[in-house]
């Protein structure tokens, strides 16, 4: 019972995450995350019970039938969306917690050949953007986010937002709505802001023969976050 309750939960879930859906009918036609889900989870009970040949078999019907790739050996915790979910791929060790939403051509792979943990560990409540790459056995904590496009190859603390190529790690002020990717940080675009007010500071300081000490104690304090968010 409590399986049929865990595919329950996943069509359930589909509303909670997605405006878009009028009519129960649209999750057969129109939601292959779900039906990917659907594919995995049957197939993740036939893994457990050494039953692997069909496990992949199951699995490989799966992926021809929704473009998205979860290897029966993958631990998915319950109520997890895959929003349009085209390309998304999630290897044999990875482990993924409650309430996670997923977005298109996201991977979780692995950087290393060897047997034995090598896939990311996804904590609940986590969000990752459309096009990124959590790659390799790191933890992203609980209530994150992954920018979209981003490659991830550190761990990311929870409730933080990781951005860019490779990853770094920013802390947020609003966590709480997984929809707001307008208001990711921009690094580059901060740090480029920073330079100009450094320079015109120095500038003025040139001039005036003076340095103005209050400006001055600001770009500090934002010095001081840039080299920690590189040190992420």
């Amino acid at each position: 019972m409590e399986f049929i309750k865990i595919i329950v939960d996943d069509f359930k879930n589909v509303k909670n995450n997605d405006p878009a859906l009028e009519s129960r009918f649209e999750l057969f036609f129109n939601y292959p995350g779900l039906w990917a889900l659907f594919f995995y989870r049957i197939s993740h009970v036939l893994y457990k019970k050494r039953l692997r040949v069909i496990a992949r078999i199951l699995s490989g019907l799966g992926q021809f039938l929704t473009n998205v790739d979860i290897h029966p050996g993958a631990q998915i915790g319950r109520r997890v969306f895959i929003d349009h979910a085209m390309g998304v791929v999630i290897g044999e060790t990875a482990i993924i917690g409650d309430d996670v939403v997923i977005y298109q051509q996201v991977t979780l792979g692995g950087v290393s050949l060897a047997k034995g943990k090598r896939h990311p560990t996804v904590e609940s409540g986590v969000t990752i953007g459309a096009g990124s790459k959590v790659l390799g056995n790191i933890t992203i904590g609980k209530d994150a986010k992954i920018g979209a496009n981003s490659v991830v190859i550190k761990d990311v603390p929870s409730e933080s937002t990781a951005v860019g190529i490779p990853a770094h790690v920013t802390k947020r002020i609003d966590n709480k709505e997984p929809l707001k990717h307008n208001v990711m940080p921009d690094i580059d675009k901060d740090l480029f802001n920073y330079l100009l007010e450094r320079i015109e500071l120095l500038e003025n300081a040139l001039l005036s023969g003076e340095l103005d000490k209050e400006r001055e104690e600001k770009l500090k304090e934002q010095h001081e976050m840039f080299i920690a968010t590189m040190k992420e």
